[in-house]
């Protein structure tokens, strides 16, 4: 076969190749950039719709307040409180310092929450508040604190609610999830969920 001949045929054989690349990335295309997003969308909707659209919380006339998710701050006492974040619950910003327990800067900061809790607490001893109300989570965006965690507020929120520290312990009883599958992680209460049904018996 002459070099002429042998340089068409490679030319012919180049273009097919080349087409073939063609069709199959524009079908890989199609398939994984249009076909699966909406697919798995459309099923996210209609099996889970609640998780899809970021497990919204809304208040008794419908608002938005929060996913139960995230966390977040609640500066009124009167409310539970969550666990401290250095990050402000920010989401687009989750992760912490990884201080070390002698680092100069976390010891300020507990220090700090400490103190405050000594002076929005002045019923509860200092030996009975949780390290976890004083501490920062791994992601800063920890929606949960422990059982313990919210009954040791009661004699707090009580005093300046009005609300009977027995309703209130039934109260936290109520939204105190158990461990996964009954075996997994530690029972756990959402603080957001939790100040809701605060709220509304407050009549809020």
């Amino acid at each position: 076969m002459s070099t002429i001949a042998q340089e068409e045929q490679a030319g012919r054989s180049g273009g097919a190749v080349f087409w073939i690349a063609l069709r199959v990335a524009l079908l890989f295309i199609i398939l994984c950039g249009i076909v699966y997003p909406l697919v798995s969308t459309g099923l996210a909707q209609l099996l889970f719709p609640h998780q899809a659209n970021g497990s919204l919380l809304k208040d008794k006339d419908g608002s938005v307040v929060g996913s139960e998710l995230i966390g977040q701050s609640f500066t009124d006492p009167s409310y539970f409180q969550g666990r401290v974040s250095s990050i402000d619950y920010k989401a687009e910003a989750s992760g912490s310092n990884n201080y070390a327990p002698s680092n100069p800067d976390m010891l300020a900061r507990t220090k700090a929450s400490i103190d405050q809790w000594r002076r929005d607490n002045p019923d509860v001893p200092i030996e009975q508040l949780p390290l976890a109300l004083v501490t920062n989570s791994g992601s800063g965006l920890d929606p949960h604190i422990t059982p313990q965690s919210a009954l040791v507020q009661v004699p707090r929120i009580s005093k300046l609610t009005g609300i009977s520290a027995a309703e209130l312990e039934t109260l936290v009883g109520e939204y105190t999830e158990d461990r996964d599958l009954g075996v997994f992680g530690d029972k756990r209460v959402n603080v957001l969920k939790l100040n809701l049904a605060l709220k509304e018996k407050l009549g809020k």
